[in-house]
């Protein structure tokens, strides 16, 4: 008997790496290993290769090379952006604003400059769609405000923030606006002047490139202070030999995505919305969460009352049909999502989210695949359920 293969829909927690990013990694792994900071031809064959991916990564940025800073992760790079600005613009002000559904790594960050520094931080609400309202933003800026921090878009639920927007709110009071990006790359533009953000940040796992590196984006002018210090490499802002194969891959991986934007936002988009269809005609007692019609092409995200999440997770998982009952970066947490509950929905039914997130591999079979399973699990979760009167 054949053996199915797996149909990985968490692509929102990472991605395979493309067989061309390999191949442009190996090099720096074989022959062109030296150190970047070397003065010797091998060093400088590194720096090279460093370099040229910096030029790739700002081209598509539409930013210049020396406004790109090269990290270990979308975390890191979040880190050095609301630390970093924090840190260095204390004598002016203490008061940051961000939104009330932000990943973890900005708002746990948040939390400990509160906590540990003396910061205040105004939380924003959102919609019941995930939805950070501009004016809100704007209101809440006075004069001790020295950052603002609004995801581009959700990880949990696909739904896409005004970023430009509150970009030209937060530009027009003088206050640096960070982004934190890592869902965007290769479903929305990255073009930092479009999108008027002074900061951004991006994680090469999550668009076919390797994991341990991302980046950030300072805007020249920008004050910040560095996190993680020693031998001043990366403009001072980021010390630690870089990880030239690293970045390699991840300059390679933005520019595949990039150029394949367009083509796979569409396909997926129409993959996305014949499985939300699917599930919501066939499965009684759900919804759709996030924004309906403002959300990433490749994200659905979908709440069952009357069953547990994980239970719907682990079922599907016996099929081969790989799925996430909430961020992968929460591995461990029984709480019922913050990003659910800010959006107002209740404990019970944030409990029961699922997340389907499309990749460039998946097809119309696959769509299918779950259609055809999903529903018998659900049927048979609720039947276990001491709250299902169905």
């Amino acid at each position: 008997m054949e053996e199915r293969r797996t149909i990985y829909l968490d692509h929102a927690a990472t991605t395979p790496v493309d067989p061309q990013v390999v191949e442009a990694m190996l090099p720096y792994f074989g022959e062109r290993y030296g150190n970047a900071s070397s003065i010797h031809s091998l060093g400088q064959d590194a720096r090279q290769g460093l370099e040229k991916a910096r030029v790739e990564v700002a081209g598509i940025l539409n930013c210049t090379p020396e406004e790109i800073v090269f990290t270990s992760c979308g975390t890191e790079s979040d880190n050095l952006a609301l630390r970093g600005v924090a840190w260095r613009n204390r004598p002016r002000g203490d008061h940051i604003i961000t939104s009330s559904i932000e990943h973890h790594a900005v708002s746990h960050t948040c939390e400990q400059l509160e906590r540990s520094f003396g910061f205040e931080v105004t939380y924003l609400p959102v919609d019941r769609y995930g939805l950070v309202d501009p004016g809100d933003v704007e209101r809440a800026i006075n004069e001790s405000t020295i950052l603002i921090s609004i995801m581009y878009a959700n990880n949990e639920m696909g739904t896409i923030e005004p970023i430009a927007e509150i970009g030209q709110i937060a530009r027009s009071h003088g206050v640096p606006f960070h982004t934190d990006a890592v869902q965007a790359a290769g479903a929305l533009t990255l073009d930092v002047h479009e999108l008027k953000v002074d900061l951004l940040s991006l994680s090469a796992h999550k668009f076919y490139g390797p994991k341990g590196v991302g980046l950030l984006y300072v805007r020249e002018g920008v004050e910040i202070l560095p996190v993680q210090t020693g031998g001043g490499h990366e403009g001072g802002l980021r010390s630690g030999t870089e990880n030239v194969a690293g970045i390699v891959g991840l300059a390679t991986a933005l520019k595949l995505a990039e150029a394949r934007r367009e083509e796979q936002s569409q396909r997926l988009t129409e993959l996305r919305d014949r499985l939300v269809e699917g599930v919501l005609s066939s499965v009684g007692d759900c919804l759709l969460l996030g924004h309906p019609e403002r959300r990433l092409p490749n994200s659905a995200s979908i709440a069952f009352e009357y069953v547990e999440g994980e239970g719907i997770l682990m079922s599907l998982d016996m099929e081969g049909i790989a799925t996430s009952s909430g961020s992968a970066c929460s591995t461990g947490s029984s709480d019922p999502s913050h990003v659910l509950l800010a959006m107002g929905v209740p404990a019970e039914v944030a409990r029961g989210s699922m997340r389907m997130t499309l990749g460039h591999e998946n097809t119309q079979e696959d769509v299918d695949r779950v259609l055809e399973v999903l529903p018998g699990i659900v049927e048979r979760l609720r039947a276990m359920s001491p709250l299902y009167r169905g």
